[in-house]
């Protein structure tokens, strides 16, 4: 592993998961360099021993912009060059969830703003990079919407064209469906959005059971979205929930406690696909307690979803199906006069570490969860603890022992 550092100091730290298309990034530093944010960003690249690294690293050479690749073995070095090799085991094997690695590498670096972007997006021919900016920034006037069911408060991010489409989003939970939604126009004030999601056009993120219902069994949709289902941008309202994606999303580093990626896949439930989900659930209800917001969306980002089973995808979601209904529940009523994300977070990790679900169908998976997420905080402070550690720009012979542009 090393650092390649181009231009200034970066202040946003722009984690990609892939183990597919990573030339992806072009698109992205293009768009970044088009509306001068290229300066700002430093990509961090999580992929497995068994992809190609070094062309990675040599694309980020070639695009002479700051970036550093981890793969699996890199990631366990860092974990020990940084004192936390006792706590490698949070961020899960061979999972979307290593996402969960790229926040550890900006808590330690100190960035202010952190990026997800999945590898099989590109940007649209708009200011990706300034329209999350501008969201992160953003005050006065804005439409807040809310379920019109006061049971199932859950706000579908795809309700403004949904009498055309008929969509609800992956883990959208099935009790949620067929409620409407009231509107109300809040006034924000600069720093109270704390988190920027956006939406998606071409492929809709679906689960497996809506991909099947629309009659697709190569894991995409034959419905698709495009820019024209869009309208604007909108908050869910303070106890209403929503689905939260990870493949288009910024935020700014306070929420980094309480937006852990959770522990799919890599587990004895086999559970995989809620991993941005309920994190998405935690972090919203922490900026509930708060008082921040989540902004929903644009920038859009076109979503090529390669072909695959929609049977894989159905046996990683079905052992926390029911699980999905009820996590919501579980944290809603908890953490509330917490003053910080970490506060929040710890408040939700202990009411489901100590169980008692058993009810439900894979109830200890929840245990598990919760025991990760208390691991997740311990993490944190470990960093916190540890030896300085090299800003994110400075020459990768301070964390690798070899020449920084590899």
């Amino acid at each position: 592993m090393s650092v390649h550092t181009a231009g200034e100091t970066p202040d946003t730290c722009v984690v990609v998961p892939t183990i597919r298309e990573y030339e992806c990034v072009r698109e992205y530093v293009a768009n970044a360099r088009e509306y001068g944010h290229a300066d700002r960003l430093l990509f961090v690249l999580v992929t497995e021993d068994f992809c190609d690294a070094d062309a990675m690293r040599a694309m980020l050479d070639d695009l002479d912009v700051a970036g550093v690749v981890f793969d699996e073995s890199d990631r366990h070095d860092w974990y020990a060059e940084h004192g936390i090799g006792d706590y490698d085991h949070v961020v899960p094997a061979a999972s979307h969830a290593q996402t969960s690695f790229g926040l550890l590498y900006l808590w330690a670096h100190d960035f202010e703003f952190g990026f997800f972007i999945d590898d099989d997006t590109l940007p649209h021919g708009t200011d990706f990079f300034g329209g999350h900016y501008r969201n992160l920034s953003y005050e006065g006037s804005i439409t807040q919407v809310r379920s019109a069911d006061d049971e199932e408060r859950w706000v579908n991010v795809l309700h403004q064209n949904f009498d055309e489409h008929g969509l609800y989003p992956r883990g959208y939970p099935y009790a949620a469906m067929g409620g409407g939604h009231e509107s109300e126009t809040v006034d924000l004030a600069r720093g109270d959005v704390v988190a920027s999601q956006g939406l998606w056009t071409n492929v809709p993120d679906l689960d497996a059971v809506r991909i099947l219902m629309d009659g697709d069994l190569q894991g995409q949709a034959q419905t698709r979205t495009t820019a024209a289902d869009y309208g604007e941008d909108f908050l869910v309202a303070p106890g209403h929930y929503t689905t939260v994606c990870s493949m288009n999303l910024a935020f700014r580093r306070e929420v980094v406690p309480a937006f852990y990626q959770l522990p799919m896949d890599d587990n004895g439930w086999d559970v995989g696909r809620f991993d941005d989900i309920w994190s998405g659930v935690f972090l919203k209800r922490a900026a509930d307690v708060l008082g921040k917001r989540v902004l929903t969306g644009t920038p859009l980002c076109e979503h090529n979803k390669a072909p695959r089973s929609t049977f894989d995808d159905l046996n990683n979601e079905v052992p926390a199906l029911e699980l999905n209904e009820h996590v919501w529940e579980v944290v809603d009523d908890v953490g509330g006069d917490a003053d910080t994300f970490r506060g929040a977070f710890a408040a939700m990790a202990d009411a489901l570490a100590d169980g008692g679900f058993e009810a439900w169908t894979n109830s200890d998976f929840l245990t598990f969860v919760g025991e990760h997420m208390r691991d997740w905080l311990d993490c944190l402070d470990a960093l916190d603890a540890g030896r300085p550690v090299p800003s994110a720009a400075a020459p990768a012979v301070a964390e690798t022992g070899g020449e920084a542009d590899d």
